[in-house]
């Protein structure tokens, strides 16, 4: 079987989550799955990859399964990120269109979500956890930021076009300021490309979960429209290296920055 997470150990004090690259879905799972599940289109295509050789010696912790699996960004209590509004839950019901991904009498049932939370979504995150404190124990600071993408057009979940940086700090709750400050003001100054802070997308369970700035662990999540980095956002949803070189350039500048602040964050 293959891990549900990989984790590559660095010694910076910037630690990259990737809860949403995985593609892995155990053979019983995908017999569930209908034909529109299987095209697995709620992936963040290709993150991991552009994130590749950013930052020096930084710590990543990436969950190989897929979301329909079980999605490592939402509450284990199964509670809302969004009340109110379109979303997905901790076993998605549908994609983010809102069409059924599961065969007729095949959706997760209470038994299947205990399971997969033991199975996957509790070792990913007893990993994630690990390597904070093990940062942590270096700097006496850590910092964890969440790397995400999503189509730039999904009406199901908002209108319109989404900008393509989204930053997410649950209100100013899950950092340092000066973490935030330096994220915004570096995607703000990108030539050719939007953003916004705490839109749409203010964070997800993981970034609201372990952000807690008085314990000197900051959170910080990045929703990255997929327009900013794929040939086309639908399939074989493939990686435009042109695009995603230019993107780089300002996600390598935003990790330098916010490791710099990390660095002089210890109380």
């Amino acid at each position: 079987m293959t891990p549900v997470f990989e984790t590559r150990q660095g010694t910076s004090p910037v630690i990259l989550g990737f809860p949403h690259t995985g593609t892995d879905v155990p053979t019983d799972i995908w017999a569930r799955l209908n034909d529109n599940g299987k095209i697995l289109a709620d992936t963040d295509w290709h993150i991991h990859k552009l994130y590749e050789g950013l930052l020096d010696n930084v710590t990543t912790v990436r969950a190989t399964f897929h979301r329909y699996v079980i999605d490592a960004n939402r509450d284990p209590e199964g509670a809302s990120l969004y009340p109110g509004q379109n979303t997905t839950g901790l076993i998605p019901d549908t994609d983010f269109d809102g069409k059924p991904i599961w065969k007729e009498g095949s959706a997760p049932t209470d038994a299947d979500i205990a399971a997969r939370l033991r199975d996957f979504h509790a070792p990913y995150h007893a990993a994630l956890a690990a390597e904070i404190e093990r940062v942590k124990a270096i700097h006496g600071v850590a910092v964890l930021y969440d790397c995400h993408s999503i189509r730039s057009h999904i009406p199901f979940l908002f209108e319109g076009k989404l900008p393509d940086f989204n930053i997410g700090t649950d209100m100013g709750k899950t950092c340092d300021a000066a973490v935030e400050q330096a994220t915004v003001e570096t995607a703000a100054a990108a030539s050719g490309y939007t953003s916004i802070l705490n839109g749409r997308f203010k964070g997800g369970w993981t970034t609201r979960h372990y952000g807690k700035p008085q314990t000197n662990v900051h959170a910080i999540q990045m929703e990255l429209a997929q327009s900013t980095h794929l040939t086309t956002e639908a399939p074989p949803f493939a990686y435009d290296p042109a695009k995603a070189d230019r993107l780089r350039a300002h996600l390598k500048t935003i990790l330098e920055r916010i490791e710099h602040i990390a660095l002089g964050l210890k109380q």
